[in-house]
């Protein structure tokens, strides 16, 4: 395995390819009891339109979704249960652009880690099961669509998007999953469950050896090409359109503000723009800056006002929101603020700390294991290796921010999103 020290950090991270494509990543931590074990497929809820041998298929909307729900199903019974009985804690999740399995334990790493890579890499879906998947999963969907933060977000991504993906919930709709069949579900898991569109990462007291050994025993011992992908034509630099409400059971005004950033391709460039992005984020909507403080003072805002930057394969965005008694005036006061902004620059000192407290961040990010191998994974994806930081945040220039901020968070790429109570509502 390669071995790689980062100094800076006090880590030493292995990495090893094994032949059929799947990418390892160890961090062992020996002084530590417990160990985490991430298994992820770069594939996710945007991930719809495909090419398998030659084939294209325009699969539903939530199938990522539906796929990592299903995973958890054995011909012997239930992955879950077995992690479980062993002492882990197990689960999953599926984003827009990538679907992860992990679990932590504390004993029975090596048994453990078996099962994971055996039930992710082994699919098993019946018509029965997947029907009766349909109806829970259509549960979920009813309970997310009443949600009034996710429809908030899914509105605002549907306002600054004319056709990128990002724009579909992941888990789909009622109507989209219910053509999900068993013969859909082994297209996909064939398509993208394959090693060399997949990581493992893992962080703990474990043998980095060993962890290879175990993906080299139960995966399969070649891997399939890479699998072109549609995320539709080419997105303008404009929202869509500049604002959509929606009326919905809350007491108070919910509303996220959108800007839309142009994405950049993997690899350096990639990772320092969402670094760069958060930074700008936290200068302009940030506790620290004079907009907060501003808004604040005057009640527009609360302590539930958050703001960052996001960005999946083909879009960038950077978002603000929370509650408000009047988001239409939070979002004037922000087109004021950037217009400042724009002419005067970025606060140095201001700049500078907030470089310090994204570092210092980070830092203790890697006080968890979840965070070091959910990172890891990511950044692989990205095409760059998340122990690059240091490097990174004391490159991050002042100008660059300016550039970043008059170039993307203007009036014509943002849209606002609002929630408001329904009429006659308290």
């Amino acid at each position: 395995m390669n071995k790689r020290i980062f100094d800076k950090l006090g880590e030493t991270l292995y990495t090893e390819v094994l032949e059929n494509g799947l990418t390892i990543y160890v961090v062992p931590k020996p002084e530590f009891g417990k160990s985490y074990a991430f298994f992820a497929t770069r594939y996710g809820g945007m991930d719809t339109k495909f090419q398998l041998n030659g084939t294209w298929y325009d699969t539903p909307a939530g199938i990522a979704h539906f796929l990592e729900h299903k995973m958890f199903d054995t011909e012997e019974g239930n992955a879950l249960q077995d992690l479980a009985a062993n002492g882990a804690s197990p689960n999953a999740f599926t984003a827009n652009s990538m679907t992860g399995y992990y679990f932590e334990s504390t004993e029975k790493f090596e048994e453990n880690l078996k099962i994971l890579l055996s039930f992710v890499s082994i699919p098993w879906f019946t018509k029965e099961s997947v029907d009766k998947e349909q109806g829970i999963i259509g549960q979920e969907i009813r309970m997310i669509e009443d949600d009034p933060d996710w429809r908030c977000y899914m509105a605002l991504m549907e306002s600054l998007y004319v056709n990128h993906p990002v724009r579909t919930s992941v888990a789909g709709t009622v109507e989209s999953i219910s053509h999900i069949t068993a013969d859909t579900l082994y297209a996909c898991h064939k398509a993208f469950y394959d090693p060399a569109n997949m990581v493992l990462a893992v962080a703990g007291d474990v043998d980095p050896e060993k962890v290879c050994a175990l993906a080299r025993e139960i995966l399969p011992k070649e891997g399939g090409a890479p699998i072109p992908r549609n995320y539709g034509e080419a997105e303008p630099a404009t929202a869509l359109k500049s604002e959509t409400t929606l009326k919905m059971e809350v007491a108070t005004p919910l509303f996220q503000l959108g800007y839309k950033a142009e994405p950049q391709t993997e690899g350096a460039a990639k990772y320092r723009q969402a670094l760069l992005g958060n930074l700008v984020c936290e200068a302009v909507f940030g506790e620290s800056s004079p907009l907060y403080a501003k808004l604040y003072a005057q009640g527009l805002i609360n302590k539930n006002f958050s703001a960052g930057y996001e960005e999946e394969p083909g879009a960038a965005f950077i978002l603000a929101g929370g509650e408000s008694k009047d988001p239409r005036a939070v979002r004037a006061a922000a087109e004021e603020e950037l217009l400042r902004l724009g002419r005067e620059g970025l606060d140095s000192a201001l700049w500078e700390r907030l470089k310090k407290a994204a570092y210092g961040s980070a830092v203790r990010g890697l006080n968890s294991f979840e965070n070091i191998c959910v990172s890891l994974v990511q950044g692989h994806f990205a095409g760059e290796t998340v122990f690059s930081f240091p490097e990174v945040y004391a490159s991050l220039t002042k100008e660059e921010g300016e550039a970043f901020l008059r170039a993307y968070l203007t009036p014509e790429r943002s849209a606002l999103a609002v929630v408001e109570p329904k009429e006659g509502q308290k």
